[in-house]
């Protein structure tokens, strides 16, 4: 049986769909996933590109991870992940393979690097919904890919990211994020409508707690349910600094921004 090894970065989560028949197949990969928080090239509005120290800081995290499929959200244009894949290959980690999908927001994007080769794309770049009777899109897009892992056992991912949980003036942000979590969750009902012993793994940044009604839309219930595989990782959670009110950032569920407010030492 092929073991999968899952691993998350930067606040992101993954999900498994695992069939009651598995063909046999032997080895072990590594699927992961980073927000790499506004990995860009040029400043675009009030999102700021990556320092040189920050973009190595990002490829030293993924040596160490050595995944074998990266999802990473927050990516900038085309030539962000070619800039980020060259300096890896550099490095000594090659990714032959990679996907960029775009979407309504033109500023960051899901894209996929990949040691195995794919061998079907289906971006989904301009889904909307009605909210309150009025359109809006799905601010990232959705990256779906069929990966070939050897001869006997391949894999279907979907790498997302929901709308933050920042507010914004044309709707609610909750209401936004579980409208984009249905229209992810139809992606999924169709994929194993259409392959019910597909190997399914849909990963990202959902921007929710895991109890939230976005994240138990994607999870659903019943025969297609997904299985939450997110690492505990623990890094002083609960703890809080001696300078600042602002709890520090938890690894495993980080979908807020902390406000910072200094404490008066004298």
């Amino acid at each position: 049986m092929l073991n999968v090894r899952a691993l998350v970065a930067g606040g992101a989560f993954l999900l498994v769909f695992a069939p009651a028949r598995l063909a046999p197949a032997a080895g072990t990969f590594c699927v992961a996933t980073y927000n790499l928080e506004n990995y860009l090239d040029l400043r675009t509005g009030n999102r700021h590109p990556k320092s040189d120290a920050a973009r190595m800081g990002i490829r030293e995290s993924i040596r160490q991870l050595r995944p074998d499929v990266l999802a990473v959200e927050e990516m900038g244009g085309t030539n962000s992940l070619l800039e980020l894949r060259a300096s890896l290959r550099s490095e000594g980690l090659d990714y032959p393979h990679w996907e960029h999908v775009g979407g309504f927001d033109t500023n960051i994007h899901v894209a996929l690097l990949s040691r195995l080769p794919f061998t079907a794309r289906r971006p989904h770049t301009n889904e909307g919904f009605l909210l309150h009777s009025r359109r809006f899109h799905v601010s990232r897009g959705f990256a779906e890919v069929d990966v070939q892992v050897n001869a006997q056992y391949q894999f279907t991912l979907i790498a997302a990211h929901l709308k933050s949980r920042r507010e914004v003036p044309e709707a609610d942000e909750a209401e936004l994020r579980e409208h984009e979590a249905l229209i992810l969750r139809e992606i999924i009902e169709r994929r194993l409508t259409s392959n019910p012993d597909a190997n399914l793994i849909v990963l990202g940044d959902f921007n929710d707690l895991k109890d939230s009604k976005a994240l138990r839309t994607i999870i659903g219930r019943g025969k297609n349910t997904l299985i939450d595989t997110r690492p505990i990782e623990r890094n002083g959670e609960g703890l809080r600094s001696l300078e600042t009110r602002a709890s520090p950032r938890n690894i495993s569920w980080t979908y807020y921004y902390s406000i910072d407010f200094r404490l008066d030492t004298e």
